[in-house]
C-alpha cells in the first residue's frame, strides 16, 4: 500500500510525513512536491508533482493507493486545481483521497470556505472512496505575530471576543496521518479542532504572563486593521483577507468544541501556554 502526501514540502505536508513516518514504512510513502529538490532529505520517495499541470498528474499519481489532498494556497485558484487532482486521481486508479478542508465549511462566514464546498462536492461525486477533514484554524496563524506585538507593545486584531478553538500544525498533521492508516475512517467528515478555545485577549494575556510585559489586546474595526497591515508591507488584498477572517472570528466561526481532533490523535490537542512558549 502505497501513501502519497501533496504539499509536502509545506508547513503541513512535511509534519504529516514525519508522522506517516513513526507508524509505516518510508518505502510506502511518496512525497508530492512542487520542487522535489526541496524534499531530497525527506527520506521517502519524492514525485513532482504540480496542482496546475493538470496533464502531468495521473502518471505522479501511479501506484498510489492512498492520497492526502492538501489544500493548495492560491486563493481563487483553488477549486480549479483540486479539481485537476482528483480527475487525476481517478485515472491512475487511487483508491481513497482524503481532502483538508475548513472547519464547518458547510455554514461558515469565512471567505476561504466557498472553495473548500465546491471540492468538497467533486470528491463526493468522483466515486472514488474520501474523508474531509475540515481543519481549523492554526494556532500559528496568531503566534506568528507575537514578536511583533511585544515590539508594538499590544497585539492587534479583529476578532472582538469570539472564541478561537485553534490547535497546532503538528495536531493536525497527527490527525491526518492516523487517518490515512486506518481505513475505517472512509467516508466520514470530521469537525477539527483544539480542545482549548480563548479570544485574542486570552492570547495577549498568555503572552504577558510568560514574557513579564504588559501587552494588551487592541481590538479594531476591520477598516482599521487593514489599514495598520497595510503599513507594515502586507499587500491591500491580503490584509483585507487577514481582517474579514478576524470578523468571521469574531461571529465564531473558528470555534467548536467537538473534540474530534483530540480523539483521533488520542491525545490532548497542543495547549495555547505551550505555543506561545515555543514560540518565545
Amino acid at each position: 500500500m502505497k501513501i502519497a502526501v501533496t504539499g509536502a514540502t509545506g508547513q503541513l505536508g512535511r509534519l504529516v510525513v514525519i508522522e506517516l513516518k513513526k507508524n509505516i514504512s518510508s518505502d510506502n510513502i511518496v512525497a508530492l512536491v512542487r520542487n522535489p529538490q526541496k524534499a531530497s532529505k525527506s527520506g521517502v520517495e519524492v514525485r513532482a508533482f504540480d496542482y496546475t499541470r493538470s496533464n502531468e498528474l495521473a502518471d505522479a499519481l501511479a501506484g498510489i493507493d492512498h492520497l492526502l489532498l492538501i489544500s493548495g494556497n492560491e486563493i481563487g485558484q483553488r477549486a480549479a486545481q483540486h479539481s485537476n487532482v482528483i480527475e487525476a486521481a481517478k485515472k491512475a486508479g487511487v483508491k481513497w483521497i482524503v481532502y483538508t478542508s475548513l472547519l464547518h465549511a458547510d455554514t461558515s462566514t469565512l471567505n476561504l470556505a466557498g472553495e473548500h464546498l465546491v471540492t468538497e462536492k467533486a470528491l463526493k461525486e468522483s466515486g472514488i472512496d474520501y474523508t474531509i477533514l475540515r481543519n481549523g484554524w492554526y494556532t500559528e496563524n496568531y503566534t506568528a505575530s507575537i514578536e511583533g506585538a511585544i515590539a508594538g507593545g499590544a497585539f492587534i486584531g479583529s476578532a472582538g471576543n469570539g472564541k478561537i478553538a485553534s490547535a497546532a500544525r503538528a495536531d493536525y498533521a497527527a490527525a491526518a496521518a492516523a487517518v490515512l492508516t486506518d481505513e475505517n475512517h472512509k467516508g466520514k467528515v470530521y469537525e477539527l479542532a483544539g480542545d482549548q478555545s480563548y479570544t485574542l485577549s486570552d492570547l495577549a494575556a498568555e503572552i504577558s504572563s510568560q514574557t513579564g510585559k504588559n501587552i494588551p489586546y487592541r481590538n479594531l474595526t476591520e477598516s482599521e486593521y487593514v489599514k495598520i497591515l497595510t503599513s507594515f508591507d502586507i499587500p491591500k488584498d491580503f490584509a483585507a483577507a487577514i481582517a474579514s477572517w478576524d470578523i468571521s472570528a469574531s461571529k465564531g466561526d473558528l470555534f467548536d468544541d467537538a473534540h474530534q481532533l483530540s480523539k483521533l490523535i488520542g491525545r490532548p490537542t497542543t495547549s495555547l501556554s505551550d505555543s506561545v512558549k515555543e514560540v518565545l
